[in-house]
């Protein structure tokens, strides 16, 4: 902890933007006094100031929808604070994920947080079977028919690319990422462990010189 402080405007007051740290999504912006941020970094939930009520609260405490913290951050100006958690619920008092939900400009577009929305839809099927679902189909035969699509879909990838046409390598690379999200949830493994690990990987990847950079076997991090 850097032990930096936010500059709490006249009021005492600093606006907290607060974001889904794995899928990079805001969630919501409260106000935050000293109070409730020296609580939030000492707990590792989100507490708020309310200027309605003129109360601290504690983001989840009656609802259940915690949020716990991640990383805090500062902006250069040190009067907006950026709070990164892992929500355990809805942030809108609504029921949505979001309190961003009411379109102004612009259409949506999917992003690489698309994947990990897959990620937990898998999940729900697995929890929740759905008549008719081929993700439940794949759980109920079980992890050798799982591994079995894995490695179909691993060629398929490879005779795409190896012909050089586009659409299929995008096509047969979405099936193929499909069913490794079924295995890894049949594993019990997250996306976020993958990415972490291959975040390590980068940072432990020292630079070398062109001569050096060529060895047999994989080269993670690159």
């Amino acid at each position: 902890m850097s032990g930096a402080r936010p500059k709490f405007d006249s009021a005492g007051l600093v606006p907290a933007v607060v974001q889904d740290a794995r899928t990079g999504q805001v969630l919501m912006v409260a106000w935050m006094n000293e109070e409730s941020f020296d609580r939030t970094l000492a707990t590792g939930r989100t507490h708020f100031w309310s200027r309605s009520r003129k109360e601290l609260w504690e983001k989840g405490a009656t609802s259940g929808n915690t949020q716990e913290v991640v990383e805090v951050l500062l902006d250069c100006d040190r009067d907006t604070v950026l709070v990164k958690v892992r929500p355990a619920g809805p942030a809108c008092h609504t029921g949505s994920t979001t309190c961003f939900s009411e379109r102004v400009l612009g259409t949506a577009e999917k992003g690489l947080e698309f994947l990990l929305e897959l990620e937990n839809l898998v999940a729900d099927r697995r929890e929740h079977p759905v008549a008719g679902s081929y993700t439940n189909y794949l759980f109920e035969k079980g992890l050798d028919k799982i591994l079995k699509k894995v490695g179909e879909e691993s060629a398929e990838v490879i005779i795409a690319a190896k012909n050089r046409v586009r659409e299929e390598v995008i096509y047969e690379t979405s099936d193929l990422i499909y069913h490794l999200l079924v295995m890894l949830c049949e594993q019990k493994v997250n996306v976020s462990e993958i990415v972490s690990a291959l975040a390590l990987r980068h940072q432990k990847r020292t630079p070398k010189e062109p001569s050096e950079s060529i060895k047999p076997g994989p080269q993670p991090g690159a």
